[in-house]
């Protein structure tokens, strides 16, 4: 997904692969393209209307009609150029929505194996404003390079009717400010552009794990320390953009001068066709303004490549997200599952060199309590979510049902299992929301009674607001032992027939522990229930223990 480790794509094949996504609206594209272009002749021949109406002036001619002509064209230019700015922006926003939901859709494919380590700062800066800048690529690129091109042909076969070599002359200027200006700038600034976007994305991360560890960081004063590594990132970040705002100031300052040159050389030329009888006065006076006057739309292209380079990092950043290939492919689809039992069959699993399960045999039978005892490190949490398919195995089977995981469709697969992490993720919502996380729609005396179950109901309703309350973002309202409990009652609420359990009292008090393990005893029944802790009084519960030792099963 970063890029700063691989080698990075053209701007050309970058903008070409966000080019494809407008498909579906190429005819509002097309449309926008069109627009824009007629309202730039339209400001053109504005000026070369009233260059023609002064000639035709000093000759002693009428020019009532060109008045009239020029406030038409004016009247036009504003009408047209709403127009296009209107259908670019809905393109844009449009595409936005798209984008956003192909985002989500990969991440959620992606996750948790491609995703569980990563620097979720980084994550949000892509989803958040990654995706927005690319509102400037959709909104003020792909039509403004467009119009450029069909405005300065038609400007070209304009000018060359006054004469060929004025055409030739045209055609170098407007490739000369539209093309190899932003090129040579664009190739100059995009690895800064990338280099900025990564570095953004990494500061996000920063304070995102600083804020969370806001309490450890007071308790050990390392609040300095922290502000300090704030600041040294921010000011390395603000140099970075220190030096694009230079370049996109020299990038305009050349742009300038070479129009300002590129126009004098068009009156140069023609003056001195002029002399040699080649061309009519009125052709220098007219060909020298409409040069003068059409540089807009190439301007406007030389303008966009600074921040282009961000924005074409950013589209680096979010095309590369999308292509990124999940390391388990889900299964779509539902099959009828009858629970009968699970089990882990020779299996060896590894995080790429790092073996963290070697040969390991597990029976997990229909109705029984299988406890799963070891250190922590020893790979009891691997074996859970290689049960749920979060990972695939190395080598062996894990099978449901003596059906191989890997054959069962994924909604299938989840609606057998229940699961209760180590860490309970609480989102800001009220508490009964956040228990019915595991069965959507649930009434609330199923939710009542699931958080009964797990020990949780008096506290709820002790609360103010009982299970309407609010829990804090990342339920830090809560205790440890709170949020486990919750996760705990969520896994009662979706009433799987196998229950997985990542060390679900410890957080907990031995009474309260006690209690837990009671009613986890209780529903037990006719389900399998995997419990893995590395608390030996907790495998009291069990009818089967298996003790791990560096990823070996006895």
């Amino acid at each position: 997904m970063e890029n700063t480790t691989k080698q990075r794509r053209s701007s050309i094949k970058i903008m070409g692969k966000m080019i494809g996504l407008v498909k579906p609206l190429a005819h509002i594209m097309t449309a926008a393209v069109l627009l824009g272009t007629l309202g730039y002749l339209c400001a053109i021949f504005l000026t070369i209307t009233a260059g023609y109406g002064v000639l035709l002036a000093m000759k002693g001619q009428r020019v009532t009609k060109y008045l009239i002509i020029l406030v038409v064209l004016a009247v036009m230019r504003g009408i047209l150029h709403y127009a296009e700015q209107y259908c670019n922006h809905f393109i844009a926003f449009k595409l936005l929505a798209i984008i956003r939901h192909q985002v989500f859709a990969v991440l959620r494919k992606l996750c948790p194996a491609k995703l569980d380590g990563r620097e979720k700062g980084n994550l949000i800066s892509i989803i958040t404003t990654d995706i927005e800048l690319l509102e400037v690529f959709y909104a003020h690129t792909i039509s403004p390079i467009m119009i450029a091109i069909l405005t300065s042909l038609i400007m070209v076969v304009f000018i060359g009717k006054f004469h060929v070599y004025a055409g030739i002359f045209a055609v170098c200027s407007y490739l000369l400010v539209g093309c190899v200006i932003p090129l040579r700038n664009g190739k100059k600034g995009g690895q800064k552009g990338m280099e900025f976007r990564s570095g953004f994305g990494k500061l996000n991360s920063f304070v995102l794990e600083s804020l969370r560890g806001i309490d450890e960081t007071i308790q050990y004063g390392q609040g300095k320390k922290r502000k300090a590594q704030i600041s040294e990132k921010s000011i390395e970040l603000g140099k970075m953009q220190k030096d694009l705002n230079r370049m996109e100031a020299m990038q305009r300052a050349v742009t300038d001068l070479v129009i300002l040159c590129c126009s004098f050389g068009m009156f140069f030329l023609m003056y001195h066709l002029y002399q040699a009888g080649n061309v009519t006065f009125d052709a220098m006076l007219l060909a020298t303004i409409a040069m003068m006057g059409s540089f807009g739309p190439v301007t406007a292209l030389s303008s966009l490549s600074n921040n282009l380079n961000q924005t074409l990092a950013s589209g680096e950043r979010v095309l590369s997200l999308l292509e990124e290939e999940p390391m388990v492919e889900e299964l779509e689809g539902e099959a009828d599952l009858a629970f009968e039992g699970a089990s882990v069959e020779n299996v060896t699993f590894a995080y790429d060199e790092e073996i963290i399960l070697k040969d390991c045999n597990i029976n997990m039978s229909q109705g029984k309590v299988i406890g799963i005892c070891g250190k922590s490190g020893c790979g009891k949490s691997t074996l859970l979510k290689l049960l749920m398919r979060f990972w695939d195995v190395n080598k062996g089977n894990i099978k449901i049902s003596d059906q191989n995981v890997k054959e069962i469709p994924t909604k299938t697969l989840r609606n057998t299992q229940s699961y209760v992490t180590q860490d309970t993720e609480l989102f800001h919502d009220s508490i009964a929301n956040n228990i019915a996380i595991g069965k959507p729609g649930a009434a609330r005396e199923e939710i009542i009674k699931a958080a009964q179950k797990a020990s949780i109901h008096d506290m709820i309703m002790s609360l103010p607001n009982g299970y309407d309350t609010e829990v804090g973002e990342l339920g830090d309202t809560l205790s440890g032992g709170e949020k486990q409990r919750i996760g705990i009652a969520r896994a009662f609420l979706h009433d799987s027939p196998m229950l997985l359990l990542d060390e679900p009292t410890s957080n907990l008090d031995s009474l309260n522990e006690g209690i837990i393990l009671k009613s986890l005893k209780e529903e037990s029944k006719g389900r399998t229930v995997v419990l893995v802790s590395h608390r030996e009084s907790t495998m009291g519960i069990a009818d089967d223990v298996y003790h791990m030792d560096a990823g070996r099963v006895s």
